[in-house]
This record gives structure tokens, C-alpha cells and sequence, in this order.
């Protein structure tokens, strides 16, 4: 996989049973400077780290985007969310280990979105295959309804 290339499938989630399975979670806020259809500037707080991200699928085949995110300073992302278009996720994000040395994110969505549950595993390419767990639904990849960005 190209570097700053994101292969992502994502699913919906059926009950609870993911959180048993999880090795960790952590609450997110996110908002964007940037929303636009063929790409995204992310401003995101994880726990107590913060991120940049900028999405693209221009110039991308299938499901594979660009990515280029990197960790900043948490007050510089405080800063940074007052100047992102109005709205803002929250979630919950449970870290599930998927085999192979990959991992599901599953996300607990709050505020208006509060009962959709998402799965989102990055792979090495888009033929990779993987274990599909008990509570995994509805595949909706490449839907756009179900982009973050979309979601506010």
C-alpha cells in the first residue's frame, strides 16, 4: 500500500457484544476545517492526544483515500476546533483486536447520532480478507451517508 493511503471497510453493528471483545476505548470529539465531497480537514481529540487529518479520494481507485494525519499539541486542537464548520462528532471508540495484527474501531456515536454503532477496519489492500465477528452488520463502505464528515 502506497504511504498516506487508507483502505478502509465499514460496517454497521449489530447489539453489544464488541465491548466484551474490546481492549481498550476512548471518547472523541471531532469537527472539520474542511468538508467538501472529494476531501476532508480533520481536527480530532482522542483521550488526551490530538490529531490533523486531511482525507482525499481524488486521484484514489475502490475504496483507497489518501491519509496524512499527524499527532498535535491538544491545546493547539482546542484552538484549532473553534475555527472548524459548525457541528462537532462525539463518540465512543472501542479497539478490537481482528487477527493478523489488524483491528476493529468500533464506534458509539453520540448527540444526534446517538444508537448508530460503526465498524471500520484499515487493511493492506483492498482483496485483503479478515474475520468477520458475530455482531458485524450491514457492510456500508463507500456509502456517503456514513462519512463522518456527512454526519453532522
Amino acid at each position: 500500500m502506497p504511504k498516506n493511503t487508507e483502505i478502509e471497510r465499514k460496517f454497521l453493528v449489530r447489539g453489544t457484544a464488541y465491548q466484551a471483545q474490546a481492549t481498550r476505548k476512548m471518547d472523541i470529539c471531532q469537527a472539520y476545517l474542511c468538508r467538501e465531497p472529494a476531501k476532508t480537514i480533520r481536527v480530532r481529540i482522542a483521550g488526551e492526544k490530538a490529531y490533523l487529518t486531511i482525507k482525499s479520494s481524488a486521484g484514489q481507485e475502490g475504496i483507497a483515500r489518501f491519509e496524512w494525519e499527524r499527532e498535535i499539541d491538544l491545546a493547539d486542537a482546542k484552538q484549532l476546533l473553534r475555527l472548524c464548520l459548525p457541528g462537532m462528532i462525539m463518540k465512543t471508540r472501542w479497539i478490537i483486536p481482528a487477527g493478523n495484527g489488524l483491528k476493529w474501531e468500533v464506534d458509539e456515536f453520540h448527540g444526534q447520532k446517538q444508537g448508530l454503532v460503526m465498524a471500520e477496519i484499515e487493511l493492506e489492500d483492498e482483496a485483503q480478507t479478515f474475520d468477520r465477528p458475530e455482531w458485524l452488520g450491514e457492510e456500508v463502505t463507500g456509502r456517503p451517508e456514513y462519512y463522518n464528515s456527512n454526519m453532522l
